[in-house]
């Protein structure tokens, strides 16, 4: 059958690229710079393959053919690969030689083409079969090729690169902030998420009670929660001194941490509930037969069963504690939200994407490894069924 979401992301983006600018010349940092077209940006030739790239794309999705998707895969990372170096040429064709402040900036056709190749790479990547190995091996040789261009300069004169190269070490500052509070919210929640669930179902009075709280906590806005929590740890440190020297204070990272696990209880909780209500009871029945303790039940049975559904809880919330850790940054809880907020009140959009860009990748590669993390952990039997 003929893949139909390939040839109209393919279409989409093939008008995009020759209407909107691919490239930008900007004289600094915060002036708007010049919009160029495709051809005036990377050429005729140029142009011209990348056109017949993506009307490939279109032709290979329609017709059948043994390997049809192997195919589509390799030519979606072929031109993610070839992006890089035609923001090069970009700069080789446009950047003023004798403008030392000058740099070059990624136009809405290139991120349109780049948003669309990313999303036939998915659409793609579900098709092949299991296993895996080759999906990782085409992801790796797109990174491997965008890391060496910028590692041999090319893409030295880009305004992404150039805020990077400004502030290195506050981007690693950045990313161990971001980390560290994200990733301790969602192992708060974890711990916190089980325990109220082995409480619900040995107590079903307290289901109503717990769940009707979280999903409460939920529909805070984030930043009135952050608000509302200065006013009492404020008070607090000022009563117990020895708090300020743990670093607890009315901002900081305190309030954004208790903020986050509010936030990542509710699809934890509701998932790991779920997942340990429903295992059958003629398995539960069997395992008492063979003699197990209600411990042994529940280490070697219903959690091993619970595991995916419990792993996808834990999935949705680091995703969400990703996005929200950014936002963390106005009570100074550090994190990429610092380039992100610095950004917005320079009016430099380069410096707010190098706070959002890293934040969505964090995001995504916590949503790979978690969703390869609950298939490893899926039973053989549900393997097979699945």
């Amino acid at each position: 059958m003929p893949n139909r979401v390939v040839p109209v992301l393919a279409s989409l983006a093939l008008v995009l690229i020759w209407w909107l600018d691919f490239g930008i010349v900007q004289p600094n940092r915060i002036v708007p710079g010049t919009g160029y077209g495709l051809v005036e940006a990377i050429g005729a030739a140029n142009s011209a393959g990348l056109s017949a790239g993506l009307l490939a794309l279109m032709v290979m999705a329609r017709h059948r053919f043994r390997a049809r998707f192997y195919g589509l895969g390799a030519l979606v990372a072929l031109l993610l690969m070839w992006q890089p170096i035609l923001l090069a040429e970009f700069a080789d064709r446009q950047l003023p030689a004798d403008a030392a402040y000058a740099r070059t900036a990624i136009g809405a056709g290139f991120w349109s083409l780049l948003f669309l190749l990313g999303l036939m790479a998915i659409e793609v990547l579900s098709q092949l079969p299991s296993p895996r190995g080759h999906h990782l091996i085409l992801v790796a040789l797109v990174l491997v090729v965008w890391g060496v261009c910028v590692a041999a300069g090319r893409l030295d004169s880009l305004s992404l690169v150039t805020e990077y190269a400004s502030r290195p070490d506050q981007f690693r500052q950045a990313l161990t902030h971001h980390l560290a509070l994200s990733l301790s919210a969602v192992l708060c929640s974890l711990v916190i998420a089980i325990a109220l669930a082995i409480m619900m179902m040995r107590r079903d009075r307290w289901r109503q009670p717990v769940l009707a709280t979280v999903s409460f906590l939920q529909t805070i806005p984030s930043l009135a929660l952050f608000g509302l929590l200065i006013a009492p740890l404020s008070a607090l440190s000022t009563a117990f001194p020895f708090l300020q020297t743990l670093g607890i204070r009315g901002i900081g990272w305190a309030p954004a941490l208790l903020a986050l696990v509010a936030y990542s209880l509710l699809p934890i909780v509701r998932n790991t509930y779920v997942a340990l209500s429903e295992v059958p009871d003629d398995l539960v029945d069997a395992g008492r037969g063979m003699g197990m303790s209600e411990r042994q039940l529940f280490l070697k049975l219903k959690l091993p069963l619970a595991m995916p559904i419990i792993i996808e809880g834990v999935r949705v919330t680091t995703i969400q504690a990703m996005g929200l850790t950014a936002v963390a940054a106005l009570i100074g809880a550090g994190g990429f939200g610092t380039f992100i907020f610095q950004g917005l009140g320079q009016a430099a959009m380069d410096l707010v994407l190098l706070g959002a860009l890293p934040t969505i990748a964090l995001a995504l590669a916590a949503d790979g490894v978690l969703t390869a993390l609950g298939q490893v952990c899926r039973p053989a039997g549900l393997k097979a069924n699945g």
